[in-house]
């Protein structure tokens, strides 16, 4: 989501001098007195070269701020094409079908490996079959609403929560989120018993803020888990840099891309997180192996 994220023209790309100062720069040396003596030898000698050369000026001045009226259209018309083509995500983006979101991942991935080919990213894809479609939810896709939304569009999740872990630090949820206090929310509604039941793992949450990676490891070694829910960064590197975060169990990611902050910044908005997502958790090698084997559904809330 450098994408969180000196020196040369501080001007910007699409600057347009403004009309009066154009014209006052433009005026500048032709009203200027050593100009105007200059000027005024010449009219002696050629008669009237001056006016001429005055109203040549003004007409080479014209076309220049109509070249750069051009220019600017021209721009704001190509900005206007690029954001159209785009794939925008939005609250309701969630909402769309697995093929629509397919396209949107990939849209997503584009932007973090902008330096791969077409037939680099087709290997790191996310298939539209690994997509959980969850059309059928009509309801808000507030927290406030997630314990209906898994027990209704996720039922096989719903029954995995409740089964007791057999191993340490090896949940059938990661439920990835973009800030510390939205995984402390996450957390406690994925402990809500309507989920859980009695018979439920334990729920980790993960963030860097006040924890180090080793204190998350040490927990992770010695708890048996229903869900991790955690921010882009923690948990990637739980994934990518130790063994203490198994995928062995692992079913369902789900990406918390309908909240926005208060900047109305979604998970993937921010380039450095949306970077994370998809360099170290999607982009894991085990992660990404077990969505491409269907073993891994990735559900975008």
């Amino acid at each position: 989501m450098s994408s969180p994220h000196g020196g040369g023209d501080d001007l910007d790309d699409d600057f347009v001098p403004d009309d009066l100062v154009a014209m006052s720069e433009d005026e500048e040396d032709v009203n200027s007195p050593d100009v105007e003596d200059i000027n005024a030898l010449l009219s002696a000698d050629e008669g009237e070269s001056g006016p001429v050369d005055t109203a040549k000026q003004e007409a080479a001045t014209a076309k220049k701020r109509k070249r750069r009226e051009k220019e600017k259209e021209r721009k704001a018309k190509k900005q206007k094409v690029a954001e159209s083509m785009e794939v925008v995500p939005a609250a309701s983006s969630a909402m769309q079908p697995p093929l629509a979101l397919s396209d949107y991942l990939t849209s997503m991935q584009a932007k973090t490996f902008s330096k791969m080919s077409a037939i680099e990213l087709a290997d790191i894809q996310i298939p539209e079959s690994a997509i959980a479609d969850t059309t059928m939810w009509a309801g808000s896709r507030n927290l406030d609403q997630l314990v209906d939304f898994i027990t209704k569009v996720l039922p096989t999740l719903r029954t995995r929560l409740a089964q007791r872990p057999k191993y340490n630090g090896t949940p059938t949820l990661l439920f990835v989120a973009g800030a510390a206090l939205r995984v402390a929310d996450v957390t406690r509604i994925l402990k809500d018993k309507r989920l859980k039941g009695d018979k439920g793992g334990e729920i980790a949450k993960l963030f860097a803020r006040h924890f180090k990676l080793e204190d998350h490891v040490a927990y992770l070694k010695r708890t048996k888990l229903a869900a991790a829910a955690g921010t882009p960064g923690r948990l990637g590197k739980l994934l990518c840099d130790t063994d203490a975060l198994s995928t062995a169990q692992l079913t369902h990611i789900i990406l918390d891309i309908s909240y926005q902050d208060s900047k109305k910044r979604n998970l993937f908005d921010i380039p450095e997180t949306r970077d994370e997502v998809f360099k170290t958790i999607l982009g894991c090698p085990k992660v990404l192996q077990g969505i491409k084997a269907g073993k891994i559904q990735v559900v975008l809330l």
